[in-house]
């Protein structure tokens, strides 16, 4: 495969925006109106993330080996969509006939042949992935809420206890439906490391727009059922067993999975693992919206080696979370987690390394809602919905 012409020729399609993804469902739902009962009903926010996904792998082509978990978790995760094997030879044809229409005349034998050689790579490892994780685990997880609680005009927080053992890592990402809004799945990052009685706690905040997160903040009730997918990303998870200190960068509901992260060196402390120093710094609009501060001054209050900084405009002349952790500490000593905004893991990513952080010591992830396909085709993690 030639990855300079599959990653240009791709960039010329996606410079359509909107209306690529628009062809390639028109295509898929044509050729087969079966598959759109797997699609929620509205489509906009599924058209953006089909782009983002194939976005993702199609920059890694020239190394895929390191996409490959992120493939991998692509094909175990899409497994709650009810996806068989038949669905990615159709979204294959869907995807080259897009490519094709979009390029016109660049669209030659060879670069069919390099694309379907790709795809069938991507595919065959989701598939591969699928397969493997069906001898282990459900493609869903029904849970039941136990508690749901307003923290804000738009923001919940709540619990709920699935009806089978699901594992996953502090920092990771699972993808929530409820009934409310069939077919919608957004990723939440549990806040807390797994319990013993199996409760899971999520924050989120309703975004304006959104599909899932108003309902879930301002219409689930406590006995509702949701639904719950196999856990996704490596981005914001620690190397279990110790290690060097830690700098956490939270703003917003990017908090709960940082807070996991916590959870997890409070765990492996009482273990008799050496404990790491943690400084966390929680950043918000005002304080009003420090939704989660009393559980934070708790988890301090018990642990000599946790300090938590509350950082909010108002009470720091107009200082930002990222810049009064860059101003705090030695950082290249540290491991450092960002997750919040898009706007903040973005600034975070260059004022990190400006500050001498080594590349592999900077970890970010956005709350945003995460990145996937959709369900037929061959993704964060993350701590909002939309």
């Amino acid at each position: 495969m030639d990855a300079h012409r599959l990653q240009r020729s791709f960039a010329v399609v996606t410079a359509h925006g909107d209306r690529a993804a628009q062809h390639f469902y028109a295509f898929l739902f044509v050729a087969y109106p079966e598959l759109r009962d797997l699609f929620p009903v509205s489509m906009a926010g599924q058209r953006d993330r089909l782009l983002q996904a194939l976005g993702h792998v199609v920059s890694h082509v020239d190394r895929l080996d390191q996409a490959t978990p992120y493939i991998e978790g692509l094909g175990r995760d899409h497994r709650r969509f009810s996806v068989v094997a038949a669905h990615y030879t159709q979204v294959g044809q869907a995807l080259l006939a897009t490519l094709e229409h979009f390029l016109g005349d660049e669209w030659t034998d060879d670069l069919a042949a390099s694309w379907s050689a790709a795809y069938d790579l991507v595919s065959g490892t989701m598939l591969r992935a699928a397969e493997h994780a069906a001898r282990s685990q459900p493609a869903w997880w029904t849970a039941e809420v136990l508690e749901h609680e307003r923290r804000g005009p738009n923001l919940a927080v709540f619990t709920v206890r699935p009806d089978m053992p699901l594992t996953y890592r502090p920092g990771q990402s699972v993808s929530v439906e409820c009934p409310l809004r069939p077919r919608v799945w957004r990723f939440l990052s549990p806040a807390n490391t797994p319990r013993a009685d199996g409760t899971i706690e999520f924050h989120v905040r309703a975004q304006p727009g959104g599909e899932l997160s108003p309902a879930l903040v301002h219409q689930l009730r406590e006995g509702d059922q949701v639904r719950l997918g196999a856990p996704v990303g490596r981005r914001l998870t620690l190397t279990p067993g110790g290690g060097r200190d830690l700098l956490l960068i939270a703003a917003g509901t990017g908090l709960a999975p940082l807070r996991a992260l916590v959870e997890q060196v409070e765990v492996e402390t009482a273990a008799g693992v050496p404990p790491r120093s943690v400084q966390l710094f929680a950043g918000a609009r005002n304080v009003g919206d420090l939704y989660d501060l009393p559980t934070l001054r708790g988890l301090e209050a018990a642990h000599r080696w946790l300090s938590v900084l509350a950082v909010t405009p108002e009470e720091r002349g107009g200082d930002d979370v990222l810049g009064a952790a860059l101003r705090t500490f030695r950082l290249p000593e540290r491991e450092v987690y960002v997750c919040g905004p898009p706007a903040l893991v973005g600034q975070a990513r260059g004022a990190l390394a400006a500050a001498g952080v080594p590349v592999a010591q900077i970890h970010l992830e956005d709350n945003d809602g995460g990145t996937y396909l959709p369900s037929p085709a061959p993704a964060a993690s993350t701590a909002a919905a939309r």
